[in-house]
């Protein structure tokens, strides 16, 4: 599996954004060229955990999980079919930690979108670390592909 390309700016954009919603986890996703292999832009949205709206976690407040809900939802759909799709969806944890849990895998399996993801540790003021993750068949599971320490 190869990793989408994720530049320097657009990862400093998300550090920024995981700082600026600390201690909340914070959601969004990376959108570029179809037939490109990196991302160009950032799409902040808002983490409707805060309402606890979470699919398979509502118990959970938004310190601790992350959704994307409503006409947010809707628009990162929708944008599939333009020609600068999302091809990565990114969210924090703050427990300063970058890993999959198996709640993040729960919600990557259903509805499932041709997606990769970008999990960003946090804690008060710093940013630990940065993992990214695919869909493997071979491992019928996502599997980490790329991590970063700022």
């Amino acid at each position: 599996m190869t990793p989408i390309v994720i530049p320097d700016e657009v990862r400093a954009w998300v550090y920024a954004h995981a700082l600026a919603t600390f201690p909340e986890e914070c959601c969004g996703y990376l959108t570029g060229p179809r037939a490109g292999d990196r991302v160009d832009t950032a799409v902040a949205c808002r983490n409707a955990q805060v309402d606890g709206d979470h699919p398979v976690a509502p118990y959970r407040s938004a310190d601790t999980g992350f959704v994307i809900a409503g006409a947010e939802l809707l628009r990162f759909a929708r944008a599939f079919d333009t020609d600068q799709p999302p091809r990565v969806v990114y969210h924090s944890h703050t427990n300063g930690r970058a890993y999959f849990s198996e709640i993040d895998r729960q919600m990557a399996d259903g509805p499932s979108y041709p997606v990769q993801h970008l999990v960003i540790g946090v804690v008060a003021g710093a940013i630990t670390e940065l993992a990214q993750f695919a869909w493997s068949e071979a491992e019928r599971d996502h599997v980490e592909i790329a991590r970063w320490q700022p």
